[in-house]
């Protein structure tokens, strides 16, 4: 645990009683301050009430007149559609709304660090797509090369359940657009922002409001590296805004569509080769063709992402090389569940959104291709190039009809799993791919992704 610096002795209040509510909770008890919590769930309330935190209903302004500071969960809103009621009670009162990622950027760094040879950093990872296997990319390969890392934030643990650094570790954050958006502390060493698609645009009130939140991480946060996949106009105009010149290097410009070139540092992947050129002259090269836990271009840009972070805190390129190499993937991210009789079995149950499904279509061809769900905003119709790629959609979900009406591509309406499963594995001949990447949200028929992916694995297993 990290406790919380800078607030000792005050009140502070904590809003969402989860993964990060109860960390928050229990970093600031263990740094001096009084945590005073609340959670409309009953459960969760009584669950910290059980490990002896006081339960507050904060009702109006003068709730907050002795508070110091508001610290609210990623996924309770604060200003789009419209401010959480508490929230919104906190700011009238002038108190201070704020998460658990500033109050650990506000508490990792000790007087402790002063007597370490190597002080340690931190690479904090956002962006559309991606970031989950981007971060967990960067851990793996940091610890393959001997380095002590940490992982954390939308991915793994809390950040404040992370151990204080160790002389020269790294710690490395997958931070999402809700944890940026308010953390008044944003500190990275290294920042890396990996694409941006349509996403979360009711949280954002729309795109503009969308990047405005990833972009904090760099524009308020200051890195001394600023990592930016530049394939999109927004990573174009962060990389501009982020820079002094064609060749300062503060800056490592990611790409997968375009060679990129100049006096400056930049990492792209061609043709499945990664490449680094640093000063106009090429300072490595892997083949990344046959990494099976990375397949695609989409996987490619991952990696070139993950490159460049290890490249910023010193790593060479042949030690990067061997550790995206023994990388084994994360579940439910381009996961191979099975590959028999010449059909291979994959769940990308994660590809939540149009983008990242359209990528997961465009890693493979014939494909069985099991999809839908809660549909975003935005619609069906920029999956059109990989229709190409589709033998045939077997569709899922409370709304499988109507999704099914906006494929250009032969379509089975199943409605649940068990079916879709069936019907593709009936169905599937050697060479084809049984791929589940939903383009939709999961929560008409399960938790999270993660229950639906689980879902997939445990219906072709059960079939094999």
């Amino acid at each position: 645990m990290i406790p919380v610096r800078g607030l000792e002795s005050q009140k502070v209040a904590v809003l969402g009683l989860g993964r990060s509510g109860l960390s928050a909770a229990r970093a600031l008890k263990a740094g001096g301050a009084h945590p005073l919590c609340w959670d409309d769930n009953e459960e969760a309330r009584d669950k910290a009430a059980g490990e002896g935190f006081e339960i507050v209903r904060f009702r109006d302004a003068t709730d907050f007149e002795d508070i110091a500071r508001l610290i609210t969960s990623p996924g309770i809103p604060h200003l789009y559609p419209k401010p959480n009621a508490v929230i919104a009670a906190a700011m009238a009162a002038g108190t201070p709304v704020d998460n658990d990622i500033s109050l650990f950027f506000q508490s990792f760094a000790t007087p402790d660090w002063n007597r370490f040879d190597t002080s340690p950093k931190v690479i904090a990872v956002t962006g559309s797509n991606g970031k989950s296997t981007t971060s967990a990319l960067i851990h793996h390969v940091l610890e393959a090369a001997g380095r002590n890392a940490q992982l954390a934030g939308n991915i793994g643990r809390g950040v404040l359940d992370l151990e204080p650094a160790i002389d020269g570790e790294v710690v490395v954050l997958e931070l999402s657009s809700y944890q940026i958006d308010l953390a008044r502390n944003l500190t990275p060493d290294v920042a890396v922002f990996t694409n941006l698609s349509p996403d979360h645009l009711d949280r954002h009130s729309g795109m503009g409001g969308y990047f405005a939140a990833k972009k904090r991480l760099f524009t308020q946060g200051g890195p001394d590296r600023a990592i930016i996949g530049t394939d999109e106009i927004e990573g174009q105009f962060l990389a501009n805004v982020m820079c002094e010149g064609p060749s300062d290097d503060r800056v490592i410009r990611v790409s997968i569509a375009q060679k990129l070139s100049g006096p400056g540092w930049s990492v792209f992947a061609r043709k499945g080769f990664l490449n680094e050129f640093r000063k106009g002259r090429q300072a490595g090269s892997i083949d990344l063709r046959d990494i099976a836990a990375l397949p695609g271009t989409h996987n490619h840009q991952n990696a070139c992402a993950a490159y460049a972070a290890c490249r910023a805190v010193g790593l060479a390129p042949r030690v990067i090389e061997a550790g995206l190499r023994s990388f084994s993937g994360l579940p439910h991210r381009s996961e191979v569940i099975a590959d028999q009789s010449g059909i291979r079995y994959v769940n990308d149950s994660k590809a939540t959104n149009v983008d990242s499904a359209l990528k997961a279509l465009m890693a493979f061809k014939n494909v069985r291709w099991i999809c839908g769900g809660l549909q975003k905003e935005g619609g069906l119709d920029a999956l059109r190039p990989a229709m190409d790629h589709v033998r045939k959609a077997y569709v899922i979900g409370r709304e499988a009809a109507g999704f099914a009406m906006q494929l250009d591509v032969d379509t089975q309406v199943c409605g649940d799993m068990a079916v879709a499963v069936t019907a593709a594995m009936q169905e599937a001949e050697p060479g084809d791919v049984v791929l589940l990447a939903p383009a939709a949200a999961s929560f008409d028929q399960y938790n999270n992704f993660e229950a639906r992916g689980a879902d997939f694995t445990a219906e072709v297993r059960a079939r094999l």
